[in-house]
């Protein structure tokens, strides 16, 4: 088993730089649900939200299916 381990800087490229982009893509995300949740005073799903990473598809599901947030006030 020894000699197997490995690190990031073992990866190829463009593992690193989807890693990259994922890990970007769910911050995003995270940081908006995170928002609205606080917002509209949904506690229980603030919670979830910050204590659940599924790379952003929960985030995805609580803004558009839950809240209900146009893509106009997205941002707002």
């Amino acid at each position: 088993m020894y000699g197997t381990e490995q690190n990031i800087t073992s990866l190829p490229i463009w593992a690193m730089l989807g890693v990259i982009t994922l890990a970007i893509w769910s911050m995003v995300w995270k940081c908006i649900s995170l928002w609205h949740a606080a917002r509209n005073n949904s506690r229980l799903w603030f919670i979830i939200l910050l204590i659940f990473n599924t790379a952003g598809i929960l985030d995805l599901i609580y803004i558009f299916g839950v809240a209900k947030i146009k893509t106009d006030k997205l941002f707002k």
